[in-house]
């Protein structure tokens, strides 16, 4: 089960406990700034009505962000990728409003504890990483920006930033303050972190093997040159 902090937010007890105690040497401020971030934002409510960059390129919001009454804001940001979160019952609701402006990823997934939203991890992380590559930016979004489209964020900047879990929801969370993924969402994203920690440290060593095999063709290659003088000169 999941412990609540001071504000209410599903944060395991534990873990923030030992954030905190890790922030007094290396504030979370710190953390933010090396990401590119300036300092947080002071946060009010009605802020929760639109969408905040939480880091550089990426924009974590509701849908009213993305609505139809909303397209110069959307220009204004640079948006040009969005991720439309939605369960098929709210398609109706939310939906692509603007195909023909934007790039989008619509993604089925539903607000519950059940939800299997660990396997859409990767797929938003190509989405995002292409559209920065290409000099865009995106906007994720759901319903109110504070669960679904927030568990994505929080997988995106752990592994594109090599953070916990926790250090990815205080630096998220002091940008949008409201977000908070339901529990079951919470316990996948810790389930994440080792994995994409391993997936790193195999990426790792196979780049580690294939130069050291490269480098071992090159010394193989000017060995047989030296050799192929050596038999020129002898047999001249």
């Amino acid at each position: 089960m999941l412990s609540m902090d001071g504000n209410g937010n599903g944060i395991p007890y534990e873990e923030l406990k030992m954030v905190k105690q890790e922030s007094k040497e290396k504030s979370e401020d710190y953390v933010g700034e090396s990401l590119g971030l300036g300092r947080p934002i002071e946060w009010t409510y009605t802020m929760r009505r639109h969408m905040q960059e939480v880091v550089p390129g990426v924009f974590l919001g509701p849908y009213s962000a993305a609505s139809r009454s909303n397209l110069q804001s959307l220009q204004d940001h640079g948006i040009t990728h969005i991720i439309c979160i939605r369960q098929a019952i709210e398609a109706n609701l939310i939906k692509p409003n603007f195909p023909h402006s934007f790039k989008y990823l619509v993604l089925d997934i539903a607000d519950t504890a059940t939800e299997n939203i660990i396997q859409h991890f990767k797929k938003v992380k190509l989405f995002i990483d292409e559209s920065l590559s290409l000099g865009g930016r995106v906007l994720v979004h759901g319903n109110a920006g504070i669960s679904r489209s927030a568990a994505l964020v929080l997988a995106y900047v752990m592994e594109t930033y090599n953070l916990s879990q926790v250090q990815a929801y205080l630096i998220v969370q002091q940008r949008r303050f409201c977000i908070n993924p339901n529990e079951g969402f919470m316990m996948q994203l810790r389930e994440y972190e080792p994995i994409y920690k391993a997936e790193q440290m195999l990426k790792s060593n196979q780049q580690s093997w294939e130069g050291q095999c490269r480098k071992r063709t090159i010394h193989q290659m000017d060995a047989n040159y030296q050799q192929d003088k050596i038999g020129d000169v002898t047999n001249s």
